[in-house]
């Protein structure tokens, strides 16, 4: 059996990864941790095979450090990681050879969403990202979010049309990035929601995805558990074990 340790565990998406992992016969729950508790400590006392993280954006890049550091491998669920800290921790876990993963979304109807905005994106480069999550997430844009643009910006065989930027309001227009638009909505009732919006001559496109409950992201959270521990590298996004 793999051995899990869930860091978060008392998180709202640690209480359900802890419940998914309790359910498979694949996987053995050997502890449950919070921010405040010793990470690296509690990884050489339970010497777990994977470590899921779900604490805070601000600390998901040194979780990860530590967890590859302390030879387990790393089931990133946290938001907020930049290319350069990815970058990173991809040498880190090629040192270590130990695999692990960094999954803006463990949804797989969210990693099949951004699949085939990529996929549209060849074709109708015009295009702008919505999303939408409770008052309690951490940072804006989202991982899934900042994933996406990236996603579309390499599949994109052609440039956008130059549009009006002109705000009466700042910030109206959203973020930028990679030319893609990005507008965050955060309100109570939401649990996560995407659209990505194209558009073209006399057309639009819409691919949206919503997670109605956290147990959506929980097939995702147990896939990577199992994946990672026949790898020996880091990945970014979830995709990558998918395929």
């Amino acid at each position: 059996m793999i051995k899990v340790l869930v860091n978060g565990a008392n998180g709202r998406m640690g209480k359900e990864a802890v419940n998914a992992i309790n359910n498979d016969a694949a996987l053995n729950l050997v502890g449950e941790i919070d921010y405040k508790d010793d990470l690296a400590a509690t990884i050489t006392s339970l010497k777990p095979d994977v470590v899921v993280d779900f604490t805070a954006a601000s600390s998901g890049f040194e979780n990860t450090k530590i967890i590859l550091n302390a030879g387990a491998r790393p089931v990133i669920g946290t938001s907020g990681f930049v290319e350069a800290q990815v970058d990173e921790l991809k040498a880190l876990s090629k040192e270590t050879s130990l695999g692990g993963l960094i999954a803006p979304n463990f949804s797989v109807g969210a990693v099949l969403m951004m699949k085939f905005a990529a996929e549209a994106a060849k074709y109708l480069p015009d295009v702008e990202v919505i999303e939408a999550h409770s008052p309690q997430k951490e940072e804006s844009p989202s991982g899934t979010g900042l994933r996406t643009a990236e996603m579309i910006a390499a599949a994109r065989t052609s440039s956008p049309q130059i549009t009006s930027d002109k705000e009466l309001v700042e910030g109206a227009r959203g973020a930028d990035l990679h030319n893609v638009k990005l507008n965050s909505i955060r309100l109570p009732g939401v649990v996560a929601q995407q659209t990505v919006f194209f558009g073209g001559l006399s057309e639009t496109l819409k691919i949206e995805h919503n997670s109605q409950h956290r147990e959506s992201f929980m097939p995702g959270v147990v896939l990577a558990c199992k994946k990672v521990v026949e790898r020996d590298e880091l990945v970014y996004g979830l995709e990558h074990l998918m395929d």
